[in-house]
């Protein structure tokens, strides 16, 4: 603001105190991350409930690219609102956001389940998924901004990084949730139909957080730009049509967002479909590890943003890139060493290497639960990739029948092509049979052992992720605020951002394990997080501009 400007506390014609805008902003928005979280944190529970005509591992994946499209549809929802934030006003926009959010998470509650409509079930769901992103899509634009344009300059990114945190409080309320439903009403039960609770829920926290952000005004702002008045605004072409505001865009988008995605779905997202599926950790032991955590970290989202106002945003953020990079791949292989130690053990004496003709290998991703997998390879390959087991692939003789070699044990594959029904299935079940028989004569541990989880470095390795995702992420908010002018700032650093967290982020997990199932390698779903941070890096480096104690009334002028 300039010299002439008193801060929004200090000017009670503008409505509510500088606090209660960041409590209002950050209590919806955490509201709304609660919401997403509580589906990603189920997956298991609502593959089983809405996917049950498939294979287990099937239900997965699709559950998975399920969580996805929510995701997908961000941008779509990111360009509807903010048009209107930028049209209307900042206020309007995200009181629809969150009620259209809130209203489509308790539905998923009321659902009924495959067993009891059938395909509606699923299609159902994935409505309300959709609904889920399109509003969140619009969310964190509006707070992001309604923030920044009430705060003075050199508290923004302190102030913004109350904002980031939300992501934090959101997944601490969904997964405190889901525990104390698990232990109130029991395991089997919450597995029946104790799982809706968290969702039904959210008509309470809906009803809250309504009534906080009614309080509020519009931002100061928008305001004058709607007092100067001037030509009519056309957010679409001044943020994209114009290389002025169209190259922030694009700065905003592979210098900052393709890593955010990156890193922070990588740390929080993928950290746990790696225990729980590769690493064979109970999902009980896996949600209080997340929660722990998650509460360490909580603030470290408002540390790095408060940081950015001494030092700069691109620093700040550059170091969480870098961090990511640095640690992920010696990160996931400590934390299998620290979760499995047994698995980890089997790797290294008995390695397991598939053994085939390369030409009759399929890659082991059905996300359409139609593929048959039917080759010796394929029936390899596939109990292998169900099991979590990392493998070598090594190529033989074409026309040779596979073999699953561990350590020194040969197991020869079946010949599935041309089997059907009943007799493909007994095929299947007779490679798995013997294969998980060797699996385990190796030392290879069906799940995790508790008593072996050391859990104080499962913890600190995961917190190395969390303080990568949060430096990255506390400074965020304040350096694409900083990048737009009032006029296209909803519309324009909304795309970008739900670009990076919607289609890179969302992503990110059934990509990954994609990833894997080709290599046969269960390290090597890293490289997606790792390629699109290492751009964010060169980008960054290069071209995005240090934005930190910028004027918002004056950019773009």
């Amino acid at each position: 603001m300039g010299a002439d400007q008193t801060t929004i506390d200090d000017r009670p014609d503008q409505g509510p105190g500088l606090r209660t805008v960041v409590t209002a902003s950050a209590a919806g928005t955490a509201f709304e991350w609660y919401d997403f979280f509580i589906f990603a944190s189920l997956t298991a529970v609502i593959a089983n409930k809405f996917y049950a005509n498939v294979g287990e591992a099937t239900a997965y994946i699709l559950t998975l690219l399920l969580f996805g499209v929510g995701f997908v549809v961000r941008p779509l929802g990111a360009l509807v609102f903010g048009w209107f934030g930028d049209r209307t006003g900042r206020k309007t926009t995200f009181l629809v956001t969150i009620t259209l959010m809130g209203v489509a998470t308790v539905a998923i509650g009321l659902l009924p389940t495959y067993d009891q409509i059938g395909i509606a079930a699923p299609l159902l769901l994935l409505v309300l998924r959709v609904a889920q992103g399109f509003a969140l899509g619009g969310e964190y634009g509006g707070a992001a901004i309604f923030v920044a344009e009430h705060a003075p300059n050199e508290k923004r990114g302190y102030l913004t990084g109350w904002i980031q945190t939300t992501a934090a409080f959101g997944l601490i309320g969904a997964l405190g949730v889901i525990i104390l439903t698990r232990m109130i009403v029991g395991v089997e039960a919450f597995n029946d139909w104790g799982w809706r609770i968290p969702f039904l829920l959210s008509f309470f926290l809906l009803v809250i957080s309504l009534w906080i952000r009614l309080k509020l005004n519009e931002s100061p702002a928008f305001k004058r730009m709607e007092a100067e008045g001037g030509e009519r605004r056309a957010p679409y072409r001044e943020a994209f049509g114009t290389w002025k505001n169209g190259k922030f865009v694009l700065l905003a988008l592979f210098g900052i967002m393709i890593a955010q995605g990156a890193v922070w779905y990588c740390g929080y997202f993928y950290s746990r479909f790696f225990m729980e599926r590769v690493l064979k950790v109970e999902v009980g032991t896996v949600d209080q590890i997340l929660l722990i955590i998650t509460l360490a970290s909580a603030f470290l989202y408002v540390f790095f943003g408060w940081l950015s106002d001494r030092i700069g945003r691109k620093p700040v953020m550059l170091f969480g890139m870098i961090l990511a990079l640095i640690a992920f791949f010696p990160g996931f292989h400590a934390l299998t060493r620290a979760a499995n130690p047994a698995l980890a053990e089997a790797q290294a004496s008995a390695p397991v290497t598939v053994v085939a003709d390369r030409s009759e290998c399929a890659i082991q991703f059905d996300p359409v639960g139609k593929a048959a997998f039917a080759s010796s390879c394929d029936l390899a390959k596939s109990v292998l990739s169900n099991a979590g087991v990392s493998y070598e692939n090594e190529a033989a003789p074409a026309g040779t029948l596979a073999q699953v070699r561990i350590g020194d044990v040969v197991i020869p594959s079946v010949e599935g092509r041309g089997l059907e029904g009943e007799a493909l299935a007994a095929a299947r079940a007779d490679v798995e049979t013997r294969v998980k028989a060797a699996l385990v004569e190796a030392g290879y541990p069906a799940r995790a052992d508790p008593a072996r989880i050391n859990m104080p470095l499962v913890i600190g390795i995961l917190m190395i992720f969390i303080v990568a995702a949060t430096a990255l992420y506390g400074p965020q908010a304040a350096a694409l605020v900083e990048l737009f002018p009032t006029r296209v700032r909803y519309t324009a650093m909304s795309l970008p951002y739900h670009i990076g967290t919607g289609w890179i982020g969302g992503l990110l997990p059934a990509a990954s394990f994609a990833l894997v199932a080709w290599s046969g390698n269960i390290y090597f779903g890293l490289w997606y997080s790792v390629v699109f941070t290492l751009i964010a890096v060169i980008v960054s480096l290069i071209w995005l501009p240090e934005t930190k104690g910028r004027d918002l009334d004056t950019i773009g002028d």
